[in-house]
């Protein structure tokens, strides 16, 4: 069986961040940041054109989403032990009884995702990819990976196979 895919990695497919984890009941790290770096991966069968997709429109989709995350404040909103209420104005957030955040609202991205992790934003890249993808028209990918690095050589892949 063949099959065909396209990867795009670029210097300015990159976002600043700042973020924190927490682990289920044990802790929470304090806020820092990240410079991150997406590269993602499509498979799909070639096109009229003999492309998977065109580089020119995957790499401003990757763009317009890593454009979208830098320098803001990214929050999860499903996270089970997190408390995330937000205002007109502000977000804040609380763990426990032990930590409070408030931060101004425009500087925050609330995720769809359970914890700030490399996994869980490669998993949402992905899915707006995805989103993307269907929405103008494009190739529908038989395959996806995206990777989401937060320093040099420290990165999580998120991977889905579609069409099967």
């Amino acid at each position: 069986m063949e099959s065909y895919s396209i990867r795009v990695t670029k210097d300015y497919l990159v976002f600043c961040a700042a973020h924190f984890i927490s682990y289920e009941k044990t802790r929470c790290e304090r806020v820092h940041g990240h410079n991150y770096r997406v590269t993602a991966e499509v498979t799909a069968p070639l096109d009229e054109n003999y492309l998977v997709l065109d580089f020119i429109e995957f790499k401003r989709i990757l763009r317009e989403i890593t454009d979208e995350l830098d320098h803001h404040v990214i929050l999860p909103l499903n996270n089970p032990i997190l408390k995330v209420e937000q205002t007109e104005d502000e977000v804040t957030v609380r763990y426990q009884d032990k930590k409070r955040w408030v931060f101004p609202r425009e500087d925050c991205m609330l995720l769809d995702i359970h914890n700030t992790t490399a996994e869980e934003l490669a998993w949402w890249v992905c899915e707006r990819v995805l989103t993307e993808l269907k929405e103008g028209g494009y190739v529908s990918p038989d395959k996806i990976a995206v990777d989401v690095e937060e320093t040099d050589g420290q990165s999580a892949r998120y991977e889905r196979v579609l069409n099967r």
